[in-house]
């Protein structure tokens, strides 16, 4: 047997360039400086991310909340636009908007970027999105990992997944035990689709009715690939305000499964949320999808959040405050129902009415 000419087997060449993961970590750094927290030691580049639990001391019995998620497939929705900058804004969101709920404080979050192929200044957009939406939501980023993986993914396609920690105190723990009947169910405005149900969305919209993400939409005022991108709200610091400007026993983040899945999450057994569709509007997007696609109301309602990204529970003469302190932080939020005892025939939570128009 002859030996072979071929040149040697190399990283580089099955596709994976160490120098430019370098230069796409070089690019990140600024924006994760802008994130830092007094409890963050070292900086990017280390084996792990340092946060002093010293810090910890001002509880007087802390606990640690985590949580990790995605953003599904409103990636491709990204791809296509060649717009990275806000897929991590929406990667916060999920993460720290569900740490919140049981009344924790943000305090870190890690991420993973994996590509099919490492572009620097793509990845450092990502993490400009994700460092901005640590900075609305309170939290440090102080670590995460960057992968390439060549022939399992395409040299444009990429997903994003992060993790987060928050403390809270023990006796200030939210959840279902706190609610109580006649309580009144405070809904907070989305900011749009969020980041749940866009496979639905794009099966309904591209698959179906050949919509182009170019292509203006005078419901919207802008292009439907402007639409379907905008920012998942966060809510993490005005739902901490309002923990501590009034009595608050639970919260709810609407993500997959809908409005009355995630309400009914934080509604003990006994008890029953109902919510009024009639005093809110659902965004033109959702009735696009809607009537587009021929997808029924209730298939709608568990699947996407229908205009409201987080709800808040609390004691019925809470309830003006609440909104008064949601106003001063520039959220839209109203009272959307009420808890109630639980019938025969009752879920833990369900929608009534019709929408307003």
């Amino acid at each position: 047997m002859s030996e072979s000419t071929a040149p040697g087997a190399s990283y580089a060449a099955a596709g994976v360039d160490i120098e430019a993961g370098d230069r796409a970590v070089e690019l990140m750094k600024e924006w994760v400086k802008k994130t830092q927290r007094p409890e963050v030691l070292g900086g990017l580049g280390g084996f792990a991310g340092l946060f002093d639990a010293s810090a910890l001391k001002r509880f007087e019995r802390p606990l640690l909340a985590s949580a990790t998620d995605g953003v599904g497939t409103k990636v491709d929705i990204a791809r296509q636009l060649g717009v990275y900058d806000t897929i991590g804004h929406d990667l916060v969101a999920m993460v720290m908007d569900d740490i919140v709920v049981c009344g924790a404080e943000p305090l870190f979050m890690t991420d993973y970027i994996c590509v099919g192929k490492v572009h620097p200044e793509r990845v450092a957009a990502i993490v400009k999105g994700i460092a901005e939406g640590c900075v609305l939501a309170g939290c440090a980023l102080v670590g995460g990992e960057t992968a390439e993986h060549p022939g399992l993914l395409g040299p444009d396609d990429f997903d994003v997944a992060g993790a987060g920690t928050g403390a809270v105190e023990a006796d200030r723990l939210l959840g279902p035990d706190r609610i109580r009947t006649g309580d009144a169910v405070i809904a907070m405005a989305a900011s749009g689709l969020h980041s749940n149900g866009y496979s639905l969305v794009r099966h309904v919209l591209f698959d179906r009715a050949n919509l182009r993400l170019d292509q203006h939409v005078e419901d919207f005022g802008r292009t439907l690939g402007e639409e379907l991108l905008e920012p998942t709200k966060i809510y993490s610091l005005d739902c901490l305000t309002l923990t501590k400007s009034t009595e608050v026993h639970a919260f709810s983040h609407i993500t997959g499964g809908g409005l009355a899945a995630n309400l009914a999450r934080v509604i003990p057994d006994g008890l029953h949320a109902v919510v009024d569709r009639g005093t809110w509007t659902p965004a033109p997007v959702f009735d696009l999808v809607g009537r587009t696609g021929g997808v029924e109301r209730l298939e709608l309602e568990k699947t996407l959040n229908m205009g409201v990204g987080m709800m808040a529970i609390v004691p019925e003469e809470s309830a003006e405050v609440a909104l008064a302190v949601l106003a001063d932080r520039g959220v839209d939020a109203w009272i959307a129902g009420e808890i109630t005892e639980r019938g025969d025939h009752t879920t833990g939570a369900a929608l009534v009415g019709d929408y307003a128009s």
